[in-house]
């Protein structure tokens, strides 16, 4: 994490060496001398989070990540004096210079001051450095005391007896079956999952199965390891290939360079079928070492591997085998499990039901932890009192107990291994409350505002960023809870003790706080932030002035009182998050915070902005989303590097189904965010001009634009056609008007999101050239000609939504058409008669939703052809429809077509 820190700062003085330092004059050379000591600090940061010395070290890094952090400081405030100082014009800026000039000399002192220390600090760190001896470690050495009690865990993992074994069958017999069946060439198997998900116990289960035994002439299990020598692995290899058939190693393998150990491997193994498991493969370069020492002569042989990476996982099968996710065990599983470890033979008494239940609930269904913490428990006494205080004292209880320390110490290696600039990434989720679900748009945004993502050549920081995000979950470490028909994660989470852990890295490294409980107890120099549940948490005595992020969660109230004082006091914040948060007007001080890049009032009672946003000159998000400001200051407008503008507002009327949408009123001059990448949602009825000026926003990702009249078809069309990048579009328009988009000509082919809300006459025949389209809606458009014939075709198409869209008597979807979809919505079609599915399409369907569709009193003629499809729902049908699908009211005829599959599917009333 220091390096992070380091890197961050180095970042920083880049372009402040370039433009800002000249007026500074002096300190060049030392800044200079602080940035390259910096540099030669990284390189060796960069593996101090798995040094065998840590008690000497810990100290050390803490005072590099604290000297990184005096520097940002001293780069920011010196940057605000700037900006202060340049914010005033004519003759009252003039007299307010003079009067600042004075200050400034003693500003100008105190920086040069600053700046002097640190570099007596840094100079003194790199001495202690030398004089405690602390060296680089070589490539593949870390703690062993911690990789013994891995190694001794995983070496119980394969002492387990069969009948202590809950949820592996099914698991099991599929990867024997890949062992056993298949092609005659060389294939690979890899099953991967988080640290502790059992996927040790279980391949040694197939590894000992007596078919798998019998199936293979030779049989080899190799612990890999994140700190494996190639040379010791393949001498193993060896001395268990011979010793299997009781044969003498051959003489000199001990003095084997690296190449004649895999020829000997190589040349025992031809011609024979084997199996070969590598047991916890930590990297591709520990994969690439051994893989060219087993041979392929086409005999069936197989190689078995265990990770935690997904990545990992499908780069060691290539081209030819399998891949295996080990999830978490099912609640019976895991209850089965529990109760085995923690009462034995007996089993759970009926008062510690309740408390089992949620103890059991934070192990989400991980072997390890349901195994570690039965243990614990089965060691207490059996009352409520016992067993309440182990609930509440979980995560201390991972510091202290012997057991439960064991296993934070092997969760923790996933951390330890992660490459410095994702570190931040994952600590950055303990920011969040326990159990949160985290939308990845969000968190995405968060992680470029607080500076942890770089640019990469021909990649924007958006897409860095996901990057990131996926290669934490392909590590394991994050959990996917929802993603979107795109196949996007929506929203994410981590695991509960996987999040003790992040907590526990929170304090040891200052990185951030926790506001937690009344009066919480808060480090100096706090940095970001976290406020739960009541801002009475924050002792109000503690200074903040070091303070970047702010995020409040499940606050009621914020006391008026203390509003201004407390944004007084904090000038140098990066982040505010006040998402959900019982405010109603935003205090003015927040306009002074230079600094910002990211304000989230999403969900408040906020009515308006202050007059002087444009001040915020560093601002890249700004979340409106949920409130009720309808009309944004002009001073906006100049904001260069806003990235996100997000201002909406959707409610469901109550016993209705009439939802109320608002954006914000359109104004010139929003052409002027040339950075935007998200624009929701802009009204263009109430300022001429807004729709041309929207051509000027190339980068624009995401698009929506509601109060659309006639007249502004044409310029619509081509604003839209600057924007390259689209992916995301939806244009709702203005009461009764009907909008042309047929002069469209050039449409954004990298679209994938398209909702089209209004009356359109025709039906835009350049959706057929979107062939990168995974959604479609199509609302109260009164289309006469069929829209399927435009859409059948679109190759990755796979939401399809008609809500009063279409208004022809037949919907027939041919043979062929539809190959992608998987959900089709057709709501208040009102002259529709009659809907056919011809065989051939539709072939991945999985949901079907039919409301308020009066005319049609059949089900779709053809639905037996769907068979994929596992879900039906109509609602508000005629009696005739619903009727038809009763098997106690008529005969099977039309209820055979709706259950014809195995599965039944579920069909649901809602008359």
């Amino acid at each position: 994490m220091a390096e992070s820190a380091v890197i961050f700062v180095l970042d920083m003085l880049v372009p402040f060496l370039k433009q800002e330092v000249n007026l500074l004059r002096g300190v060049r050379r030392e800044i200079e001398y602080i940035r390259s000591e910096l540099q030669s600090i990284q390189g060796f940061l960069r593996d101090a989070d798995t040094r065998e010395e840590r008690e000497e070290m810990d100290a050390w890094v803490n005072q590099v990540r604290d000297i990184a952090y005096d520097i940002e400081d001293t780069l920011d405030e010196f940057m605000l004096r700037l900006t202060q100082l340049h914010q005033r014009h004519g003759f009252l800026g003039f007299l307010y210079k003079t009067a600042q000039f004075i200050r400034n000399c003693r500003a100008h002192i105190h920086i040069t001051s600053q700046i002097h220390d640190i570099k007596v600090k840094i100079h003194d760190v790199c001495e202690r450095r030398q004089r405690y001896g602390l060296k680089f470690l070589e490539q593949g050495s870390s703690s062993n005391s911690l990789h013994d009690t891995w190694h001794d865990l995983r070496g119980d993992a394969l002492q387990i007896e069969e009948a202590e074994l809950v949820g592996i069958d099914n698991s099991r017999e599929k990867l024997i079956g890949w062992l056993l069946e298949g092609t005659s060439r060389l294939e690979v198997v890899s099953v991967y999952g988080m640290t502790g998900s059992g996927k040790t116990t279980l391949v040694k289960k197939v590894y000992d199965h007596q078919g798998v035994k019998e199936h293979f002439q030779h049989h080899v299990w190799i612990n890999v390891s994140q700190s494996f020598k190639i040379n010791e692995l393949i001498k193993d290899m060896i001395k268990k290939l011979f010793g299997e058939i009781q044969q003498p190693v051959p003489q000199g393998v001990d003095t084997m360079d690296e190449d004649s150990l895999k020829t000997t491997v190589k040349e025992f193994l031809q011609q024979k079928r084997y199996v070969v498991i590598l047991d916890d493969i930590w990297s591709i370069h520990a994969w690439e070492a051994i893989k060219y020492a087993l041979p392929d002569s086409n005999c069936g042989s197989r190689i078995m591997v265990t990770t935690r990476s997904s990545d990992i996982a499908s780069s060691c099968k290539e081209f030819y085998g399998h891949v295996y996710n080990l999830k978490s065990l099912a609640p019976e599983d895991s209850w089965t499990l529990f109760c085995n470890k923690t009462f034995r033979e007996n089993s759970c008494p009926p008062e510690l039901h309740g408390l089992s239940q949620n103890i059991l609930k934070r192990c989400r269904g991980l072997p390890l932890a349901i195994v570690t913490i039965g243990g614990v428990l089965s060691t207490k006494e059996k009352t409520v009192i016992e067993w309440e205080m182990v609930h509440r004292s979980l995560g201390s209880l991972l510091e202290s107990n012997d057991k439960l320390k064991s296993m934070k110490n092997i969760l923790s290696l996933s951390y330890d291994d992660l490459p410095y600039y994702l570190k931040p990434c994952l600590l950055y989720l303990g920011i969040f409350p326990v159990d949160y679900l985290i939308g990845s748009s969000r968190l995405i945004k968060l992680w470029i505002a607080e500076g942890f993502v770089r640019e990469r050549e021909r990649m924007t920081v958006e897409e860095v960023a996901e990057s990131h995000l996926h290669e934490l979950i392909n590590r394991s470490l994050i959990q996917v809870a929802e993603t979107s028909c795109e196949g996007r994660v929506k929203r994410c989470r981590v695991h509960d003790f996987i999040h003790d852990i992040i907590l526990s890295k929170l304090r040891d490294q200052n990185f951030g706080a926790i506001a937690v409980e009344h009066n919480t107890k808060l480090l100096d120099k706090v940095r970001r932030l976290s406020i739960h549940n009541s801002v009475s948490n924050v002792p109000q005595n503690k200074s903040l002035t070091h303070l970047r992020s702010l995020l409040m969660f499940g606050v009621d109230t914020i006391p008026k009182s203390n509003m201004h004082a407390f944004f007084s006091s904090i000038k140098l914040l990066r982040v505010l998050d006040l998402r959900n948060a019982p405010l109603e007007n935003l205090p003015n001080e927040i306009v002074n915070f230079f600094h910002l890049r990211y304000l989230s009032l999403r969900r408040t009672k906020i009515k308006k902005l202050p007059k002087m946003m444009g001040k915020l000159q560093n601002l890249e998000t700004l979340d409106l989303k949920g409130t009720n400001v309808r009309e944004l200051p002009s001073e906006l407008f100049k904001l260069q590097w806003l990235r996100y503008l997000l201002v909406y507002n959707k409610e469901t009327i109550p016993d209705s189904q009439i939802i109320h949408f608002s954006g914000f009123y359109g104004q010139v001059g929003i052409g002027n965010l040339v950075n935007l990448q998200e624009l929701l949602y802009i009204e263009a009825n109430q300022s001429g001009g807004v729709v041309r000026e929207l051509g000027r926003l190339s980068q624009l990702r995401r698009l929506g634009i509601f109060g659309m009249r006639r007249k502004d078809g044409p310029e619509l069309c081509s604003s839209i056609e600057t924007m390259r990048n689209l992916r995301w579009l939806d244009v709702m328009l203005q009461g009764e008007e009907v909008l042309d988009l047929q002069t469209l000509s050039s449409p954004p082919l990298l679209l994938q999101r398209l909702h089209l809300t209004g009356h359109l006459g025709k039906f835009p025949n350049w959706i057929s050239s979107l062939h990168n389209l995974k959604r479609i809606s199509l609302g109260y458009c009164g289309i006469r000609d069929d829209p399927l014939e435009v859409l059948q075709d679109l190759a990755n198409l796979v939401d399809l939504i008609l809500n009063q869209a279409y208004d022809g008597e037949e919907l027939c979807f041919k043979a062929g058409g539809f190959r992608t979809l998987k959900l089709l919505y057709l709501c208040k079609l009102e002259r529709l008669k009659l809907v056919t599915v011809e065989e051939g399409a539709m072939p991945n369907l999985e949901e079907l939703n039919i409301v308020e569709c009066e005319m049609l009193e059949k089900v779709p003629l053809g639905i037996e052809c769907l068979t994929n499809l596992n879900f039906f729902d109509f609602a508000g049908m005629p009696n005739e429809f619903v009727t038809a699908l009763n098997p106690t009211k008529i005969g099977r005829g039309q209820w055979m077509r709706v259950n014809w599959r195995e599965r039944q599917m579920e069909a649901h009333s809602l008359q």
